[in-house]
């Protein structure tokens, strides 16, 4: 996605380092690649009992083929031969619930800036409040957009009581394609570390202390093994 040059020097900057904007020509390719391999042989695979489960599971295969060998792969390239592939919670539909984005119309768009990792700042349109319920519990989180971007695609940055031990201290990210409804289809098991994780090259958005949840959100990536905080 459209990213402002905040800086000149060689730091690559990605405003939100979300794996999907690298292309999804190239990420076709990649689970086209995943599929091919796991057809090749053996017997058919059996019946999807759990679909949405099953389809979790394809995408981080296929994010993983593209992290070992994408041109565009986070992972410096003399590590990506020793890469084993990303860790994750495992897939629980607990995690995957409805969400409303409340937005308030009464003024002009709500611009705020967000710290980043390399202690810079990325001006983003606060969109609106996306509420949405876990174990019973009302929570909300405030989604972005780049200024540049449209409203095409919501961010929304969160942070939760697992960041520094199983997660990113600084967090983590979920993309959301707009819908005309406000309703969305809220997945935290989707949830991934942002590219500075991986290479500390990339400068990446902090989510602001009102996306901070109260909770342990025990769904989506984990820190690499090894990986230092």
């Amino acid at each position: 996605m459209g990213e402002n040059a905040l800086m000149t020097t060689p730091l690559r900057v990605l405003a939100r380092t979300h794996w999907m904007g690298l292309g999804r020509s190239t990420l076709a390719v990649f689970g086209m690649l995943v599929l091919m391999a796991a057809c090749s042989s053996g017997p058919p695979p059996p019946v999807a009992q759990h679909p949405i489960a099953e389809k979790t599971q394809a995408d981080r295969a296929t994010k993983d083929v593209f992290f070992r060998t994408g041109r565009d792969s986070p992972i410096p390239a003399d590590k990506r031969a020793a890469f084993k592939g990303l860790s994750y919670y495992p897939v629980d539909s607990a995690y995957h619930v409805p969400g409303s984005l409340h937005q308030d119309r009464s003024g002009p768009p709500v611009v705020i800036e967000l710290q980043t990792s390399t202690h810079q700042v990325r001006r983003m349109e606060r969109v609106g409040s996306l509420q949405f319920t876990l174990s019973g519990a009302t929570y909300k989180l405030s989604a972005f957009a780049g200024e540049d971007e449209g409203l095409s695609r919501l961010f929304v940055p969160f942070g939760d009581l697992t960041n520094r031990t199983d997660t990113y201290g600084g967090g983590r990210y979920l993309d959301l394609d707009r819908t005309a409804t406000g309703l969305y289809d809220l997945d935290f098991n989707a949830a991934y570390n942002p590219y500075c994780v991986y290479n500390h090259t990339y400068e990446c958005p902090i989510p602001p202390a009102e996306n901070r949840l109260p909770i342990a959100i025990r769904a989506g990536e984990r820190m690499p093994e090894g990986a230092e905080q």
